[in-house]
């Protein structure tokens, strides 16, 4: 029986289409592909609306933990494509602790290049009425990845603060208000040294012949200057007269006798008016009852009032009192006859207007 007819050129034919084909199909796989490898990597992903968004980043967080804060944000268009760029790039391996901010029209890439390479934003730093130790140890532990705990352990160590040239009581002094930059990642120490370093810029060979012109160290400049912040909280201008009356007295051997550090040894900030049962109140900080600068500050003073404290105003005022007008200014007096007189007026205000207390 005869052997059927190959047709070569069919067989050829045929194959050419397959591969045509094959070559079609892979053709718009690769253009499907690199469409959407484009679009994963380079197109925006990320739309706040103009409202400054960040993800925090704990140590030991997983990669999957911290994209599930992102998404948590609201601020991420497309979720899956985040998590397939993110695969890729391999972010698993190079989780970093931080702030990061979440830049409006950011794409997956380099939202994930920032958090691989621990592109953070800073934050700003700033204390604001700060009275106690635990006060400073909750706002610098709001400002990192820390616990109050961590930091008043630091801030109450003999040890520790001896290190950085104080004690436990002027440890406080070291930290000069002001808005500092810094990254939330910080540890506790990093912090502190930090704090040294602006502590010690702060001090300028200026500063310090002043207050040895005064005979004061630095510790007793930034505690009377908390007292003269205490006493004037509005009117800046002058802090330097109130200074002066404090280092009158001081000069005299006079007890300074400053309500705030009653207030401060009451440990009642309530009070808006100093009775004689809170005279009576046996503390280092009543300075009714004992004389010179109590052990510490009873607030973090501002620039503002340490210089006031290092440019005090000349002149022979010894006492002073609230004006009567409720201005927030002070009537001053150089002797105790002229004092009783504001004083009593200023009373008499308080009584008029309910302030029992």
């Amino acid at each position: 029986m005869a052997k059927p007819r190959i047709d070569y050129k069919a067989q050829a034919l045929r194959r050419r289409n397959r591969f045509a084909y094959t070559v079609g199909v892979l053709g718009i796989l690769l253009i499907t592909f690199s469409y959407y490898f484009y679009q994963v990597f380079f197109t925006p992903n990320v739309e706040t609306k103009g409202k400054p968004t960040y993800v925090l980043v704990r140590r030991g967080q997983t990669a999957k933990a911290v994209l599930d804060s992102i998404e948590a944000t609201g601020v991420i268009v497309d979720k899956l494509s985040l998590h397939f760029v993110a695969r890729l790039m391999k972010y698993d391996k190079l989780v970093k602790p931080g702030r990061y901010e979440l830049k409006d029209g950011a794409t997956n890439r380099q939202l994930i290049n920032d958090l691989r390479t621990g592109r953070q934003s800073p934050l700003k730093l700033t204390f604001q009425n700060i009275r106690l130790r635990e006060d400073l140890a909750r706002k610098l532990s709001t400002a990192i990845d820390s616990r109050p705990g961590q930091f008043d352990s630091l801030l109450s160590s003999p040890t520790y603060t001896k290190a950085l040239g104080f004690d436990t009581t002027s440890i406080l002094t070291m930290f000069i208000p002001n808005t500092y930059e810094l990254y939330w990642n910080s540890t506790p120490d990093n912090l502190m040294q930090r704090m040294k370093k602006e502590y010690d810029k702060f001090w300028t060979p200026a500063r310090d012949a002043k207050r040895k012109k005064l005979g004061l160290s630095r510790a007793e400049v930034s505690t009377l200057a908390s007292i003269v912040e205490a006493e004037q909280q509005q009117h800046a201008d002058e802090r330097p007269r109130v200074a002066g009356v404090y280092l009158n007295r001081l000069k005299r051997g006079m007890k300074l006798q400053a309500d705030p550090t009653v207030v401060y040894a009451n440990q009642d900030f309530s009070i808006r008016r100093v009775l004689n049962v809170h005279l009576q109140k046996d503390s280092p900080y009543n300075t009714y009852k004992y004389a010179g600068l109590p052990p510490g500050p009873i607030n973090l003073p501002s620039i503002a009032s340490i210089d006031a404290v290092l440019n005090p105003e000349s002149h022979q005022y010894l006492y002073f009192c609230a004006k009567e007008d409720f201005s927030g200014y002070h009537a001053f007096a150089r002797n105790e006859q002229e004092h009783l007189v504001n004083a009593r007026r200023y009373q008499a205000a308080l009584s008029r207007n309910g302030i029992m207390k």
